[in-house]
């Protein structure tokens, strides 16, 4: 995990993936380099892997960008054969420090946006990320601007997905951004299928509040969280499909897409909704009550005041659909003030606690809605593969100084990210007659526990490299316990050093 400094004249900016803090202790990249047996295993002396290298090797990967996403992504499904039917596509935001005012053109541009670290102070770069339902194996990534909106990507990435896939037909399973007329249209042109769900603002109004008590089929369906819980304490699904919906185009001559629609009860999303509406009536309790208290004081003198203070609070505990409030005069002239809350408009609130509507344009003979709801469940391997990238893999911090190296930066940490996921991926097909579980794996010594790639590497850590010297080759000492039994999963043969046999 090398973390570079790279400085050139006075102009220095910091590009932070994830993190605000850098892990101690900070090397050096020729100390990394020197830690890591760079020199044994690539014949490049440490010394010379200075931090101007590394950003002339960024400028000279810039340029190249989308031949090696092509090429590699082509790569790994024809080598390891990844199964790219079924793709997920999502896209994160990278915080950045500085200000870029002079931004290369060709490249993405640093920008203000919407970023998903909540940190609306900072610049950011954006990178889309599709991954196969296959072992969830990054295929595709590419950067965009900060200021990109997340909708308006889809369409480049599926037209670049389609070429690295070649010939085989592909789902891509996306989130709420991916709906739109111009999204919807292009990908039924191009023979490509989809699934994503539904904003709340699409879903008519009553819609899911309307539908009876048991509603829809239950579907054979345990999420990843409840495996390891007992049947009673697991949560459930049930699934129905109404009539669709048709999207309008822009202009009234554009015919609507017509698209199905699946809605989905979780027990564990009705349970989770209650939970909350609780909370927010409790803390808007709260909060009222103490209005009450100080309406007529000097805190809310006037019944503007305590009209504006009531509004702050609705707002704010997202209450305002069933608080009921009066404010009126005492004797002396303050503002009193009396609320309840309306139990129906709480009641019709409740009557859609757990739906939620998916969308997708294939045929019923396609996918039956069962079908449908398991395809998109998967979608949640994306955003674990962003939390690898800004984990495991994070470069922290990175100073460069142009966005061309940081485009060619994020290329760089996502071929890592793609080697990280397919020796997971290979890992877990090895272990696939044993239920992909193993014991030894670091955090569960004694307990058996599904392989992920940073506990895979985790136990890889500490293998040794004995350099050449007094006439003897290099030596990797054989390993035992997990070492070796990881290693025998992923084919790896330490007698015979890769670098040795090129």
């Amino acid at each position: 995990r090398p973390v570079a400094w790279i400085s050139h004249g006075e102009v220095i900016e910091a590009l932070v993936a994830s993190r605000l803090t850098a892990p101690a202790p900070m090397l050096r990249v020729h100390e990394w380099a020197a830690a890591m047996a760079v020199e044994e295993a690539y014949g490049i002396s440490p010394e010379l892997l200075s931090d101007d290298r590394i950003a002339r090797a960024l400028d000279a990967v810039a340029p190249q960008l989308d031949a090696i996403t092509g090429s590699v992504g082509a790569a790994a499904i024809t080598g390891f054969g990844v199964d790219v039917s079924r793709l997920h596509w999502d896209l994160t935001s990278i915080s950045l420090y500085g200000a870029y005012p002079e931004a290369d053109e060709e490249y993405p541009a640093p920008r203000w946006g919407h970023p998903k670290d909540r940190r609306p102070d900072l610049k950011q770069i954006q990178t889309g990320l599709a991954v196969s339902g296959d072992g969830g194996i990054p295929v595709f990534h590419r950067p965009y601007s900060g200021g990109a909106a997340e909708v308006a990507q889809v369409v480049g990435a599926m037209t670049a997905l389609k070429q690295i896939a070649g010939p085989r037909p592909f789902l891509l399973v996306g989130d709420s951004k991916l709906i739109s007329y111009t999204n919807a249209a292009a990908m039924g042109v191009q023979g490509a299928g989809f699934v994503a769900p539904l904003g709340a603002a699409r879903v008519p109004a009553g819609l899911l509040a309307a539908l009876p008590p048991q509603a829809g089929t239950a579907v054979d369906y345990i999420a990843g969280r409840d495996a390891g819980k007992p049947a009673a304490a697991r949560g459930s699904y049930r699934v129905l499909e109404d009539g669709g919906m048709d999207l309008p185009g822009p202009r009234k001559t554009d015919p609507p897409v017509h698209l199905r629609r699946i809605l989905v009860y979780s027990t564990a999303n009705a349970a989770g909704a209650a939970k909350a509406r609780a909370l927010k009536l409790t803390k808007a309790t709260e909060d009222l009550s103490r209005l009450v208290r100080t309406a007529g004081t000097r805190f809310h003198p006037t019944a503007d005041a305590v009209a504006a203070r009531v509004r702050a609070i609705t707002a704010k505990r997202r209450a305002g659909a069933c608080v009921r409030t009066a404010i009126t005069r005492d004797a002396a002239g303050k503002p009193v003030l009396s609320w309840h809350f309306d139990q129906a408009a709480i009641e019709a609130s409740a009557a859609a606690d757990g739906w939620y509507a998916l969308t997708a344009n294939l045929a019923p003979g396609q996918a039956s809605p069962e079908e449908v709801f398991r395809r998109y469940k998967g979608q949640h391997v994306v955003e674990r593969r962003y939390g690898e990238f800004k984990g495991p893999l994070a470069v922290a911090p990175l100073f460069l100084k142009t966005n061309r190296r940081i485009a060619a930066l994020i290329t760089v940490i996502c071929l890592a990210l793609l080697i990280f996921c397919l020796v997971e991926r290979q890992v877990r097909n090895a272990l696939r007659p044993h239920g992909e579980m193993m014991t030894g794996l670091p955090g569960y010594r004694l307990t058996p526990a599904r392989p992920t790639g940073r506990t895979i590497f985790q136990a890889l850590a500490d293998l040794r490299l004995i350099p050449a010297h007094d006439g003897n080759p290099v030596l990797i000492p054989k390993p035992a316990g997990v070492q070796a039994h990881l290693l025998d999963l992923l084919n790896v043969d330490i007698s015979r050093p890769r670098w040795l046999t090129q």
